[in-house]
């Protein structure tokens, strides 16, 4: 029984590790295919837009 229940947990690490790391390639892949040279340009527009703006939030300096 218990070379059953170390067998499921093996078989069980390595579907879900295998998962992961198909995941992860696929996005480096699919960013690097169809990311295009624009790829921080959302960023930079964000930027953008926020120049200006106050700072909210968190403790004052002395």
């Amino acid at each position: 029984m218990t070379e059953y229940i170390i067998d499921l947990a093996l078989l069980t690490v390595l579907i879900i590790g295998i998962t992961a790391i198909n995941g992860v390639l696929t996005n480096g892949i699919g960013e690097k295919v169809f990311g295009g040279k624009g790829g921080s340009d959302i960023y930079n527009r964000d930027l953008n837009v926020k120049t200006g703006w106050k700072q909210v939030g968190g403790k004052k300096k002395k």
